[in-house]
């Protein structure tokens, strides 16, 4: 993404062009606020998942197990209408003699769900960001999150959750490894 952001003479012309007076009290501190808003809601764009992954050799040499984070905060906003979708992932992996800050995993969500997106394409960019820097022997993902651009607009029916997941590695043979995995990333 370019550097170039939006200024806050364009969010006035846009408040202008909604009909709204951008110099009403209400208004007037709204454009410099929302180009702080979407500075931050875009910034995975400047963020590297090589970075944020960063691992551990000391502790996992002999772990062969599934590490699991659950409840895992999203945000993001549709590239069809810059609408919010949220909701919460579950990252999944098993360690090939290293292992990642936990932490490093809602880092990696926030990297990839800080810019424009789609569900689909962010749940596999987690996956596969996991697989090429942490070098696992299997990575999954499950993402759960609620999209405005449907319960506020168009069909406008709420509540409604859309799931997908991305199966890496050993979670796409090993039935019995998948099984597990999805089993720990439901919800109670």
């Amino acid at each position: 993404m370019s550097e170039q952001q939006f200024t806050e003479q364009d969010w006035r012309r846009l408040l202008a062009s909604l009909g709204e007076d951008p110099d009403r009290p209400g208004l007037v501190e709204t454009p410099s606020r929302l180009v702080g808003a979407w500075k931050h809601w875009t910034s995975g764009y400047t963020q590297d998942p090589e970075e944020i992954l960063k691992v551990f050799e000391d502790g996992a040499e002999k772990y062969n197990e599934l590490i699991v984070i659950r409840g895992i905060p999203v945000y993001s906003h549709c590239e069809h209408h810059l609408a919010p979708f949220f909701g919460k992932a579950t990252i999944g992996y098993v360690p090939d003699g290293k292992i990642v800050g936990l932490s490093k995993l809602t880092r990696l969500v926030n990297c990839f769900s800080r810019r424009l997106q789609v569900q689909e394409r962010l749940t596999i960019q987690i996956a596969e960001a996991l697989m090429v820097h942490l070098q696992p022997k299997a990575a999954g993902v499950v993402i759960r999150c609620r999209h405005m651009c449907m319960e506020s607009r168009g069909i406008s029916v709420g509540g409604e959750e859309t799931v997908t997941s991305a199966m890496l590695g050993e979670l796409q043979p090993n039935l019995a490894l998948r099984t597990e995995f999805l089993a720990l990333a439901r919800e109670s």
